[in-house]
């Protein structure tokens, strides 16, 4: 395929990408619009955002390998479709009950999209430079698009109302459709017949689904409570189930052969510890703008625009040049030192913070997430055959969604015990909300450390190619 085509189709994907992005972030600047106008009680808010999470973070795995196996285009367009009418639900709900259920089918619809988009892409482009340049493409409309979400949901939320949030995804939806029909590949999979593990699906689809719900419901129910205990265990003996199929199925549904890898299985892991700790940017600060600072929804969204910019000109501008030529390992390693100071920073935000003094030079720092993002996508997809590029990516995507979720449940909750204690000490209630913040900031520090370590140790170095020309452009380490 020629390169303008090829061009047209990541169009198409990160297309699909950002939408599913905005949509997980769009709605956290809504909530308090959402919440008055439908009843929502303080508890049942929460599943808006759960609602999708847990439909999304359990479904990547299997959407990504049914995508190996009926076609990844195929999957692409019936995720597309069923996100895009979700969306026209959740637009029009009128109760509670109907938009949580729209935004498990919308989750449902964005994990059977994502799983499937980085297996097309690294089928695409297949030359490490344009793989590179692709990559990058990719990771901005993910780091930017979930900065801009708060941005746009501020604008519509105080604009129009929060029903817009979820409308604009309509024709977004559609004309991706439209032009991914003719733009990406075909593809046949191996069919049916070759791999469809259904009970290993049914493991760890139920396991995934059950242990997130289990994370998300911390705050509600506390970590020692038996609730988290015992369905906490049951989802670990799902899960643990679940790898003993694969290791004996004859074909099963994840062959274990692709943690072998230790860029595959080192990325995985990075990204986990790398995504919660950065819940705490995306969202609590988001908070700290609003509950402390007294800002608006569109306020906090413009507040939070010099991050999305950043984060856009990095991945777009230097990160594909960066990892030809230093490496994915050393690109991500420097990434992860910017972001440990975001956070470094923000553990000292003072109280009647000055925008410009306090928190501009931490939204610029975001940029480091512009080179973490693709360096850990071209790693994590390193080994990925044509056979496995879609489990490769939907292996990619839940990890990702698993970081989130435990970044939710563990930032959110030490913020949330920590206020409620220095209240009970006579703390102001916005004294008291900044201490909370600042000890989650701290534990995600610990978090991005913790990151480091891992890709500096896990990690190999990129190694040049044997009788490659000095000072030529050294290949990614998976591959070299």
């Amino acid at each position: 395929m020629s390169l303008a085509p090829r061009t047209l189709a990541l169009g198409v994907i990160a297309t699909g990408m950002l939408m599913t992005v905005l949509d997980g972030s769009i709605v956290t600047v809504a909530m308090p619009a959402i919440q008055n106008d439908l009843g929502f009680s303080a508890a049942g808010l929460s599943w808006v955002v759960n609602a999708y999470l847990i439909a999304f973070g359990s479904l990547l795995l299997l959407a990504g390998r049914l995508g190996d196996l009926i076609g990844r285009k195929r999957m692409f367009l019936a995720g597309t479709g069923v996100f895009t009418a979700a969306s026209l639900l959740a637009g029009v709900a009128g109760s509670p009950a109907v938009l949580i259920a729209a935004r498990f089918l919308q989750g449902a619809g964005s994990a059977m999209a994502s799983a499937v988009s980085l297996g097309i892409l690294v089928t695409l482009f297949t030359e490490p430079r344009e793989r590179a340049r692709a990559i990058a493409v990719f990771s901005f409309t993910g780091a930017a698009g979930a900065s801009l979400g708060q941005v746009l949901g501020g604008v519509l939320t105080d604009l129009l109302d929060w029903h817009w949030i979820f409308f604009i995804n309509l024709p977004i939806g559609v004309a991706a459709l439209a032009v991914a029909v003719p733009a990406l590949p075909a593809d046949r999979g191996r069919g049916g017949a070759a791999g469809a593990d259904v009970l290993g699906a049914a493991l760890v689809t139920a396991g995934l689904m059950l242990g997130i719900y289990t994370v998300v419901g911390v705050e509600t129910y506390g970590w020692t409570s038996a609730h988290t205990l015992g369905l906490g265990a049951l989802s670990l003996v799902l899960l643990v189930a679940f790898v003993v199929r694969q290791a004996t199925a004859a074909d099963p549904l994840m062959p274990l052969r692709i943690l072998r890898s230790r860029s595959v299985a080192g990325a995985n892991l990075v990204q986990v510890l790398m995504v919660a700790a950065l819940f705490s940017f995306q969202v609590l600060v988001a908070l700290h703008l609003q509950k402390v600072l007294g800002y608006g929804a569109a306020a906090t969204g413009l507040a939070m625009l010099p991050a999305a910019a950043v984060i856009g000109a990095v991945s777009l501008g230097v990160s594909a040049r960066l990892n030809a030529r230093f490496g994915e390992r050393a690109v991500l390693l420097a990434g992860l030192v910017m972001l440990m100071g975001v956070l470094g920073l923000l553990t000292r935000v003072p109280v009647r913070a000055d925008y410009v003094v306090d928190l501009l030079p931490v939204m610029l720092l975001a940029a480091g997430f512009g080179l973490a993002l693709p360096a850990l996508t071209a790693l994590g997809m390193s080994d990925a055959g044509e056979d496995d590029a879609g489990l490769a990516s939907g292996l990619f995507n839940t990890t990702q969604q698993i970081g989130m979720a435990v970044g939710v449940a563990v930032l959110s909750t030490l913020a949330s015990s920590r206020t409620e204690s220095l209240l009970a000490a006579g703390s102001g209630r916005a004294e008291a909300l900044t201490g909370g913040y600042r000890l989650a900031f701290g534990v995600g520090t610990g978090l991005l450390v913790a990151a480091f370590a891992v890709a500096l140790t896990v990690l190999r170095r990129p190694r040049p190619t044997p009788g490659a020309p000095a000072g030529q452009p050294l290949k990614p380490a998976a591959t070299a």
